[in-house]
């Protein structure tokens, strides 16, 4: 602000009180326009959280629809440990009684021979190790590890090789299956020369190591059990195909005891994502509700009176209430999503239980169905929500109105601030010319008074 100008003719009254009066008369326009301003840039934040609540709203409708929301199913085991289960949709469900009497392993062969080191003592320097009926021919000095390594190297070949410290200044190596079951066994051929040598145990003499249970650290065996008292073996320790839907993992080998295995009947990841939706939609309804309130009440920052809100609101109601589908579930209602009376959404949780133990398939079939409920509010809600769909439109309207404003807010500053400029101008001549008249004023006074004296 410039510095406080007083007219000198005009007792002492400062010239700041004249302008910022003058200023503030000329400045109402603006400050209407500012205000107007604030207004869109409050409905602005409105079409952000309308569009946050929407989104939230889209991704619990599709978590409705999601198989591992649906499955309506879980396994359960008297002893995890020894063991486990899991299901798919295709399960039913069923009791079964496990007894585990083998589990499935990948052999192990150690060689016979050791050497000090790993990785100084030459062990062979040519010749061709069988493993498997795979050759690993040698071409030059190996250490231990340098054999494992080219072992590793050997495309197609059924193991593993590594070094392993058995003792002091003690290393062998070690052959491990890459599979387990007896399907994946392997012999050992040794046919290599040089060196310190590296032999494996050859319990039958045959010429072969790895074919007798003494030649081996750990023998390849099949998974055995039984399932409900029938026979059943594998490669793996994971049956997938004994029972539709149903995947056992055995863990523990245990002949004596018999582990309880169920599948049942539970729609706890449903009810979850269905409350969770519930709580998503009512939170989008009370946002919708409050805005059309204060618009009634004359808040203009409110977004109350956006046409959108309307066709949103009417939009997942038709979509909520009515009809889905072909099968023998088409409402909502009918598994517990209910609306109250405030028109809020409540999930009636005994309706549900009773729809999940009636008919786990008709409950899954309401959701997944493409012509359901929630496949339908996702892409309502898409409609709104998407780079180019309603409430982004909406809202780049509001920016666009507040862009044209900043602009015209920019334009009015200038010119007040020019007004001002030229007010001070013309107030400070004219306080000059004032102060001029008093000097004068003052001088023909005292000529005056002069005059006055010389004629007595």
């Amino acid at each position: 602000m410039s510095s406080p100008i007083t007219f000198s003719g005009f007792n002492n009254i400062d010239f700041n009180v004249v302008l910022n009066s003058l200023m503030q008369q000329a400045s109402v326009p603006l400050t209407s326009l500012q205000t107007q301003q604030k207004t869109l840039q409050t409905r602005v934040t409105g079409f952000d959280t309308l569009s946050s609540n929407v989104k939230a709203l889209s991704s619990a409708a599709a978590a409705l629809t999601k198989p591992s929301n649906l499955l309506m199913l879980a396994g359960s085991s008297s002893d995890e440990q020894a063991v486990g289960v899991s299901v798919g949709t295709t399960a039913t469900a069923g009791d079964y009684d496990i007894v585990v009497n083998e589990l499935a392993r990948a052999q192990v062969t150690v060689s016979a021979s050791s050497a000090p080191d790993a990785n100084t003592t030459i062990v062979a320097n040519a010749g061709t190790l069988t493993i498997g009926g795979v050759d690993v021919a040698i071409a030059g000095d190996v250490t231990l590890q340098q054999l494992a390594t080219t072992i590793n190297g050997t495309a197609g070949i059924g193991v593993t090789a590594a070094v392993l410290k058995t003792g002091t200044n003690t290393y062998r190596l070690v052959l491990s299956g890459k599979q387990a079951g007896v399907a994946n066994a392997f012999t050992i051929a040794g046919g290599l020369t040089g060196g310190t040598g590296v032999s494996f145990t050859d319990t039958d003499n045959d010429g072969l190591s790895g074919n007798s249970a003494a030649d081996n650290a750990v023998t390849a065996t099949d998974a055995s059990l039984l399932f409900n008292n029938v026979l059943v073996t594998g490669d793996s320790n994971t049956f997938a195909d004994i029972v539709p839907g149903v995947t056992l993992t055995v863990h523990k080998k245990d002949p004596a005891t018999t582990i309880q295995v169920g599948v049942s009947t539970d729609g706890t990841s449903l009810k979850t994502a269905i409350t969770d939706f519930v709580t998503a939609y009512n939170t989008l309804a009370t946002f919708v509700g409050d805005q059309r309130a204060a618009a009634a009440k004359g808040d203009q920052t409110s977004i109350g009176r956006e046409p959108i809100l309307r066709q949103l609101y009417n939009g997942l109601r038709a979509s909520l209430l009515g009809p889905h589908g072909s099968g023998a579930l088409t409402r909502l209602a009918e598994v517990g999503i209910e609306f109250t009376t405030t028109g809020q959404l409540k999930l009636n949780e005994q309706v549900f239980d009773d729809a999940v133990t009636a008919g786990v398939d008709d409950v899954r079939a309401l959701f997944a169905d493409a012509a359901g409920p929630m496949p339908g509010v996702t892409a309502l809600l898409d409609g709104f929500s998407a780079a180019d769909g309603i409430i982004p439109t909406g809202k780049k309207r509001l920016e666009t109105q507040i862009a044209t404003m900043a602009a015209q807010i920019d334009d009015m500053q200038a010119r007040l601030a020019l007004e001002r400029q030229s007010l001070q101008k013309q107030f400070a001549e004219a306080d000059a010319v004032m102060s001029r008249l008093n000097s004068q004023s003052g001088s023909l006074a005292n000529l005056n008074n002069i005059w006055g004296a010389f004629n007595k």
